[in-house]
Parts: structure tokens; sequence; C-alpha cells
């Protein structure tokens, strides 16, 4: 099952959000499961079927008071082979 597919916006609707970035969709998922684990508020925005023509990719969005825990997941996530 994939974690995108299940969230979109945070739960909590006092949770503040910033971009954590713009990822491929393997990536993101990847982030999203070790964000998920790490207890950190999230959403995403996916581009539409006709918005991918100019569009890649999945941008990310996390809580902003934790957003240097987020840098560091996905950068670890995403320097990896």
């Amino acid at each position: 099952m994939s974690t995108l597919s299940g969230k979109n916006y945070p739960s909590d609707p006092s949770v503040r959000t910033v971009q954590l970035g713009q990822f491929s969709d393997d990536h993101a998922e990847l982030i999203a499961a070790a964000l998920e684990q790490a207890g950190i508020s999230w959403w995403y925005k996916q581009p539409g079927t006709i918005s991918r023509i100019w569009e890649w990719g999945v941008r990310l969005y996390v809580d902003r008071e934790r957003i240097t825990d987020a840098r560091a997941l996905a950068d670890t996530i995403t320097s990896s082979p």
C-alpha cells in the first residue's frame, strides 16, 4: 500500500507547515514513511494527470517546528543509492 495514498493533509489543524521539497515518487514514498515513523506531521501535493507534463514529482510539506528533523531524514534518503 502506498504511504502517499493514505494521507493528504495534516490531521491537526493547528499544525503550520512549510515545504520540505519536491521529490521523485519513489523518494517521496520513502520520506513519507520516515516522517510517519518520526512522528512528524506532513502532507503532500502531487501534480494532476495533465500538469505532469510540466510538473514532476511530489511536493512534501512538514510541520514547520520539525523542519530540521525532516530535512535530515530527506537528505539521508535522497543520498542513498
